[in-house]
């Protein structure tokens, strides 16, 4: 059972993650998480410090978050079906990116203009994803040029998720899934 000081905690986080997904990292204030979360603002600071503290955490809930889903789709018996696993949670995820773009992408082009720490530690999800789609292609024999096209892959979905977001239209994502579906299909 959890103690009351962790629920605390995971709640305030819980609320930082879909506050700060909806409306940026330097948009979301700690009274905003703390509304958000139903804890008085005064033990925001006994969870967390200060804002670059929730950034911390928030980093480390989403690299866990899909750390979970890679070593889900690492389960599958095949390298394309858990390349086409990637590409069926992007398009799980069509609402969501259409209303505030892709959790990690969105927060990593926000932190990266402001630089620094946080910043280099956001780009680390995306390099997670990178490696991990890259050594899918290197598992289906593509060698050399396996960074290429998990670039190429990891590409698209971040500029269809941009597109969604931009359009606030969810079937921009599904079509561009659809063809790297047919894509993955026919590497």
């Amino acid at each position: 059972m959890e103690s009351k000081e962790t629920n605390k905690r995971s709640r305030l986080l819980e609320a930082a993650n879909k506050l700060v997904h909806a409306q940026g990292f330097n948009q979301t204030t700690l009274a905003d998480i703390a509304q958000e979360a139903q804890v008085p603002l005064g033990n925001v600071y006994y969870y967390f410090k200060t804002k670059e503290d929730i950034g911390n955490a928030l980093i480390e809930h989403r690299a866990n978050f899909y750390g979970g889903l890679i070593a889900a789709w690492d389960r599958l018996p095949d390298p394309r079906k858990r390349l086409q696993a990637l590409v069926a949670e992007v398009e799980s995820q069509r609402d969501a990116l259409a209303s505030s773009g892709c959790p990690i992408g969105s927060l990593c082009q926000e932190l990266h203009k402001d630089g620094g720490v946080l910043a280099e530690k956001a780009a680390s999800l995306m390099a997670a994803i990178l490696g991990w789609t890259e050594q899918q292609f290197r598992e289906l024999g593509k060698g050399k040029e396996s960074a290429d096209l998990a670039l190429h892959l990891v590409t698209v979905l971040q500029g269809a998720s941009l597109l969604t977001h931009t359009f606030n239209q969810p079937d921009l994502v599904l079509r561009e899934t659809a063809w790297l579906k047919k894509w993955i299909d026919n590497l």
